[in-house]
């Protein structure tokens, strides 16, 4: 495990990995599965990190995508307006104030609107380049999103670090062939290039060619 490296530009991904959102996603969640009759254990195993209707398209595979995303659309103005026990994942504050100024995005199957509302309720400052679900045709692990951040921030998919805590995200960056930092208990059974219990071990320096010197701990 690197304990050391470094890299040109960051990517990073909100729900568990900048911002804590568990308790609303638990809450809309559940109330889906019930209404579909589906066990709510199982509905969140399945939908950290994926798009709404990508999570109901892997667990109600017979289904018109027509209904999932009409679906989808109402989720999404639940979740955004319930911010209530949002908080930001630790050391998620000083991580993003070690960044302010330097190449990094957010990458994110979030709506615009949703990440605007979650980043404010967890009080961290919104990155300037925002890759969010309007911006991409296939949802993570498809690895779109990080691309699209890469070329926006003017970097090679090799020059890239993906912050990310879900399956599907850690997948969809070691796919765009980026190095990924896995945050998290949710992180760490997936693969990543190295993993951290939180952002609290992880410190962010500007190196001598004015890139990330990135250490781990």
């Amino acid at each position: 495990m690197p304990s050391e490296f470094t890299a040109r530009a960051l990517l990073l991904d909100m729900d568990g990995t900048l911002v804590n959102s568990d308790a609303v996603v638990e809450r809309v969640w559940r109330r889906w599965a019930i209404r579909q009759g589906l066990d709510s254990d199982e509905v969140l195993r399945v939908v950290h990190g994926r798009q709404g209707h990508a999570t109901m398209a892997a667990l109600l595979p017979d289904r018109p995508m027509a209904q999932n995303y009409a679906e989808n659309a109402v989720m999404l103005a639940e979740e955004t307006a319930d911010i209530d026990g949002i908080v930001p994942v630790a050391g998620a504050p000083a991580f993003l104030a070690a960044l302010d100024g330097r190449p990094h995005a957010l990458v994110t199957s979030a709506s615009e609107g949703l990440a605007v509302a979650r980043m404010a309720a967890a009080g961290l400052p919104l990155p300037r380049v925002r890759v969010t679900a309007e911006r991409v045709s296939a949802s993570k692990p498809d690895p779109e999103g990080f691309l699209k951040g890469a070329a926006e921030l003017g970097f090679a998919p090799e020059d890239c670090v993906v912050f990310e805590d879900a399956e599907v995200g850690i997948a969809a960056g070691r796919s765009a062939g980026m190095r990924v930092v896995g945050v998290g208990a949710r992180a760490a059974a997936h693969a990543p290039t190295v993993h951290v219990e939180s952002l609290e071990h992880v410190r962010v320096r500007v190196a001598e060619d004015g890139g990330f010197l990135i250490s781990v701990n």
